[in-house]
């Protein structure tokens, strides 16, 4: 047999991420010997699957890998847990080491550039199996995948302007062209997050499938609406969260279910098999003009908003960072209507300011 170049940079060790070959089957279970599939794992479910600098360097190794497996039909990326595909970067990471070090994040950012690159230049196609929340930047690798098959218990959404950030990382370049502008402003700056239904209903999913199971059936999410009925001001309000009295009865019924991701599972296979059945220069042709539009935005914005987001952790992001991996549970946001006092009155920030800002930690209570 004909001894095949390895086409790899290097021979890695995975130590943050898991990196996994699964044999494939055809539709009858008969195992296809030589095809496969790939799996990454986000493996750091206790920070919800938050990504550290070396996890984002393993990520970037992990597509390389991936497009280079001749055997691969598919990549699938997703995350450990019943919790979370991904809520971005580690903060506590970003709190203590990269705020107020904009040399050193620039560094960082160049790497998560790269990361989301890899992704929209993997050379197979690539589902994200969203098996809880996708926040913040979780919300923009996952965008970056060609498809999205998702828990019908996730939520989507940014975080950056409640934290200090601004979803540049791919959100404000990806999120108008699923849903058009006006929805992707409110996402975007008011950091609401969506659920999955109102997620699959907006365009960005492609598909949505139950998890919860009660008495041994599959349930849809019981905390919010999945009938499309409409408010007294006759908008739909599919897949909102319920309120008042439905909520409560819905969390109580959430409480007493168990997580079962076997129909996520069974539908990201499914999705894995409808692409085996085509030619796969024809698909990979097809999916690299599909990424043109996704790429068109990424590849002329990721620089500069790199450059300020450098700059940034010199002011905003680092109260909101700091904030955040200080705080409370139920407090780890600034004071954002003093910060817009103090700057109104020119201050500049300096220590006082943040210290001014910063959330104010209650006796007796621990994080």
């Amino acid at each position: 047999m004909k001894t095949l170049n390895d086409h790899n940079l290097v021979n890695r060790e995975y130590k943050e991420i898991i990196y996994e070959r699964r044999p494939l089957a055809d539709g009858q279970g008969k195992t296809l010997h030589g095809l496969h599939t790939i799996w990454i794992w986000l493996n750091n479910p206790a920070q919800y699957n938050s990504y550290t600098t070396q996890a984002v360097k393993e990520i970037i190794s992990a597509f390389g890998d991936a497009s280079n497996d001749r055997g691969a039909v598919a990549v699938i990326f997703t995350g450990k847990g019943d919790k979370a595909f991904c809520t971005g970067g580690n903060t506590k990471e970003y709190a203590e080491y990269y705020a107020g070090n904009p040399q050193e994040y620039s560094q960082y950012m160049r790497l998560f550039n790269d990361m989301v690159s890899a992704i929209l230049k993997c050379e197979k196609p690539v589902i994200c199996r969203v098996n809880g929340m996708r926040i913040g930047g979780g919300q923009e690798i996952g965008m970056a995948c060609d498809f999205s098959i998702t828990s019908d218990l996730a939520r989507f959404g940014q975080a950056g302007p409640k934290h200090g950030s601004a979803p540049v990382g791919g959100a404000t370049d990806f999120l108008p062209l699923y849903t058009g502008i006006e929805r992707a402003m409110m996402s975007l700056t008011l950091c609401e997050p969506w659920s999955a239904h109102q997620a699959y209903y907006y365009g960005i999913l492609t598909d949505i499938v139950p998890v919860l199971k009660v008495n041994g059936k599959f349930i849809t999410n019981p905390t919010v609406i999945t009938d499309k009925i409409t408010d007294e001001y006759g908008r739909i309000v599919f897949g909102s969260q319920k309120t008042g009295s439905d909520l409560k009865i819905g969390k109580e019924l959430l409480a007493t279910g168990q997580i079962d991701f076997s129909l996520l599972d069974e539908a990201v296979n499914n999705h894995v098999l409808k692409l085996l059945y085509t030619f796969p220069n024809c698909m990979n042709k097809t999916i690299s003009e599909v990424r043109k539009f996704k790429l068109e935005h990424w590849d002329r914005n990721k620089e500069s908003n790199r450059e300020w987001l450098a700059l940034n952790m010199m002011t905003e992001a680092k109260a909101g960072f700091q904030a955040f991996n200080s705080g409370t549970k139920d407090n780890r946001e600034v004071d954002f209507v003093r910060l817009r006092q103090l700057l109104a009155e020119g201050r500049e920030w300096n220590s006082e300011l943040f210290e001014e800002i910063s959330p104010k930690q209650t006796a007796g209570v621990k994080n």
